[in-house]
């Protein structure tokens, strides 16, 4: 499993590899303090907040244990939100999606059900995965209900799994979706799109 910077374009986001020049539209972006809610970077709602997240995460692909993306609007060309490619393991074809977010005006839209199958179908076909990862805080039934609706399966509660921000314990919903289930997760994601 070659892991390589790509960028994935779909009818309603792009998926560009993250770089610094992202930055500035990320900080527009990720205002929103709601957003932040549920992620382990605590609030990201400043320019120079924004920076260091966009650093680390640029720190941590040099590492190699994680692809990060600028969800992008194709029409204005501007970064609506962020996802990434995290806990990459190319010896046992597996990784996790997760880091998602997007501007407010783009959540519940068709944004987050494209950049879903973008890369599901990036890992699976390309890469060669046979497992991909979904994991999110217990407290976030939202995002729980989104991973549900692409189709993967709960596998259960890892306990006392991170430190929330705020110095809380959050357990953690693990989902994933195996090869063997990926024609059937992307014939459904085709139908929600084309919707």
């Amino acid at each position: 499993m070659q892991i390589d910077r790509v960028t994935l374009a779909g009818r309603f986001v792009r998926l560009e590899p993250l770089t610094e020049q992202h930055i500035p539209g990320l900080a527009r972006a990720g205002l929103h303090a709601d957003l932040w809610r549920y992620m382990l970077y605590g609030n990201v709602d400043t320019p120079e907040k924004m920076r260091h997240f966009v650093l680390d995460l640029l720190r941590r692909e040099a590492a190699g244990g994680d692809l990060p993306f600028a969800v992008v609007n194709p029409q204005t060309r501007e970064p609506i939100g962020c996802t990434r490619y995290l806990d990459i393991e190319p010896r046992y074809l597996r990784l996790e999606i997760g880091g998602t977010w997007y501007a407010p005006e783009w959540q519940r839209t068709r944004v987050n059900t494209e950049c879903k199958f973008l890369l599901l179908r990036h890992a699976f076909e390309n890469l060669g995965c046979i497992r991909v990862q979904f994991k999110t805080d217990i407290l976030n039934t939202r995002s729980q209900l989104a991973i549900e609706r692409i189709g993967a399966v709960r596998e259960g509660v890892l306990r006392n799994h991170m430190i929330r921000p705020d110095g809380t314990v959050r357990d953690s919903v693990i989902y994933s979706i195996i090869d063997a289930e990926w024609p059937a997760v992307s014939a459904r994601l085709q139908e929600l799109l084309a919707r």
